[in-house]
């Protein structure tokens, strides 16, 4: 079940570049981001602050004390995740679905790996260095490629948007890290998480036209994006999480950008020229050495994004 709840949860995670794409005209990143935030946040910390209750009932262990340094930490994860939205629809607005999702998510880990480092002075492993190698080889050739039949080469301001995302990603990973070997529950970290996205969300709804929301097709779209992609995916792989491998783990998440692209070429009808899929090709290839190389607990595995 461990395994179903992870691979859903990536499914889930892979539907959210498609979404946009299909959601109504008049949207823009930011407010796409703000609602996706304010709904799926909200949801979240509801669900996993009833489940982290849950469990402290189940097994009462002592909570560590809510100090200044856990709740900056928790307050990091929601602001970063917040950033992460416009950030990412900005990059599959620019680029589509399968080129801003897949530069997105590869970049996470990688980024995630290098914060990690800069952080603790702990040396990667060779594994990881040739697959952040890859990785970076990969982007690269996106950024030359493009779509099939365009003036080629992929946007700039997309491709960082992209980045931004995963390094906004990267971000939360380290601090959730330092949270959960801190003897935080995980339902009470991504709750946090949650809670704290949704709050400064809601700061951003004034300054946001969000028309398309009344819409049928623009309030399906935000009720997706929120309550699927973040509330219900979230939980299912923070519960995944509990029951797997960290390299287990790695290889099902894989299952997200596998999901965008396959969506992005054939709901969307992408077309991307050879350099592109030879990019995508590589970067896949640095994603599939990082999951097979994450043995180690605190490796720096590509947990997955939601995207």
């Amino acid at each position: 079940m461990h395994v179903i709840a992870i691979l859903a949860a990536a499914m889930l995670f892979g539907t959210t570049g498609t979404s946009q794409a299909l959601g109504p005209s008049g949207t823009t990143p930011l407010s796409i981001g703000v609602m996706r935030m304010v709904i799926g946040g909200t949801g979240l910390a509801l669900l996993a602050f009833l489940l982290a209750a849950r469990h402290a009932r189940r097994s009462p262990a002592p909570r560590p004390p809510l100090g200044i340094r856990p709740l900056s930490l928790m307050v990091l994860t929601g602001l970063c995740l917040a950033l992460y939205q416009p950030l990412f629809f900005l990059g599959t607005e620019r680029n589509g679905v399968a080129v801003g999702t897949v530069v997105a998510l590869g970049s996470a880990p990688i980024l995630a790996g290098l914060l990690e480092w800069a952080l603790t002075r702990r040396m990667p492993t060779t594994t990881w260095m040739a697959a952040t190698a890859l990785a970076t080889a990969g982007v690269v050739l996106l950024g030359f490629g493009g779509s099939a039949g365009g003036a080629g080469g992929t946007d700039g301001l997309g491709l960082l948007g992209s980045i931004g995302a995963g390094a906004s990603f990267a971000v939360i990973a380290n601090a959730q890290r330092r949270l959960l070997d801190a003897g935080w529950d995980p339902f009470t970290v991504v709750g946090a998480m949650g809670a704290s996205s949704a709050a400064v969300s809601v700061l951003a709804v004034p300054f946001v036209d969000l028309a398309w929301m009344q819409t049928p097709a623009g309030f399906v779209m935000a009720l997706w994006l929120g309550l699927a992609t973040i509330s219900v995916a979230y939980v299912l792989f923070t519960w995944g999480l509990s029951g797997l491998t960290a390299a287990t783990a790695a290889t099902l998440t894989l299952g997200e950008p596998l999901t965008a692209a396959v969506l992005g070429i054939v709901v969307l009808d992408e077309r991307l020229s050879v350099l592109a899929i030879v990019g995508l090709t590589v970067l896949g290839a640095g994603l599939a050495l990082l999951a097979w190389g994450s043995r180690a607990p605190r490796d720096p595995a590509p947990f997955a994004v939601e995207g």
